[in-house]
């Protein structure tokens, strides 16, 4: 059931015009008709001067920053999830939780979540609606509900497994979503989930297409923060959320010095003991502290036409979630 619905949601969501993307499928990545061959297909003027950005504490070329965040996670996609669970002590599951239970998605509502790669948002996501569906299918049937379930009343090609679990993963880093399939399959979740490899900045989606746009621990890689953002609410139906899930700024003085230690001093130990990688991790923690604090991050949702702009701190703003809806 769940594959017939898979051609008929591709041709939904995707772009006529767009880049490249490549989408799961059962026989292993299948490139479509469009030209997605490198970690941006941004190309900048010869005669220009090109503006810089920071790769964590690194001062580089704008066109360079998406080519190293790349290789950060193509190094570290086999080791991400252990990683998460060692640095974080296994909260970052709490907050993704948490982020769940804010979104509060029901039957029937479609998911994109960007820079998710290994699945964790799609999957709770999925787990979510089915519970949500199964706790109204416990109730008394109303009459909408009979007829959703007379297969006469369903338009052409629909499913009723596209109305529970509709979820796109997108991340620009091939071997990330390759540990997401992988982990699908493990848990028997494979037909839920399409998987597409695009850019946060030139998403390769039509207009208009998605309830939900979640983004957990990705923003803050991205290198035009502003054009994510824009693209984010093009990408969401009248009334969706847009909801980002990040590292922040810790508020009370004591724990940000703690902070500060452990980011620093064993974070990059843990990536080298368990990834055989230091200066990936070395990136990231320094990639948090060049991101925008929760005050700033909420006037550049509001700067990019998001409306009901807010946010709430986890774990004393180590984490921050925000969250804006596309009026």
């Amino acid at each position: 059931m769940a594959a017939s619905v898979r051609p008929l949601l591709e041709r939904m969501i995707f772009r006529r015009s767009s880049r490249a993307v490549f989408v799961s499928a059962a026989d292993g990545w299948r490139p479509s008709p469009r030209c997605y061959a490198t970690p941006s297909c941004r190309s900048f003027s010869g005669g220009a001067a090109e503006k810089s950005t920071h790769f964590g504490f690194e001062t580089v070329p704008e066109s360079e920053k998406a080519k190293k965040v790349y290789a950060v996670f193509e190094n570290v996609a086999h080791k991400y999830d252990v990683m998460n669970d060692a640095m974080s002590l296994g909260i970052h599951r709490l907050w993704k939780d948490a982020l769940l239970r804010a979104a509060h998605p029901q039957p029937g509502a479609r998911l994109l979540d960007v820079a998710g790669g290994t699945g964790d948002i799609a999957f709770r996501f999925l787990e979510y609606v089915g519970s949500q569906k199964r706790r109204r299918d416990g109730r008394s049937a109303s009459w909408q509900d009979i007829c959703e379930k007379d297969p006469g009343n369903r338009e052409e090609g629909e499913e009723g497994a596209a109305r529970d679990s509709r979820v796109v993963v997108c991340d620009i880093n091939k071997e990330m979503l390759k540990v997401g399939r992988r982990k699908a399959r493990r848990t028997g979740l494979a037909d839920g989930v399409l998987w597409v490899a695009g850019d946060a900045e030139e998403l390769p989606f039509d207009d208009a297409q998605f309830d939900i746009y979640t983004i957990a621990f990705g923003l803050r890689n991205v290198t035009h923060v502003e054009l994510a953002l824009r693209e984010a609410l093009r990408v969401l139906k009248p009334g969706g959320r847009f909801m980002c899930l990040e590292f922040s700024k810790v508020t009370h003085p004591v724990l940000a010095r703690l902070y500060d230690a452990y980011s620093f001093q064993v974070i990059p130990v843990l990536g080298e003991v368990i990834a055989g990688d230091w200066k990936s991790y070395r990136y990231l923690v320094e990639s948090i502290r060049k991101f925008p604090a929760q005050e700033e991050l909420k006037e550049l949702l509001e700067d990019a036409g998001f409306c009901c702009v807010g946010y709430r701190n986890l774990s004393g703003g180590v984490v921050s979630l925000h969250s804006g809806f596309k009026l």
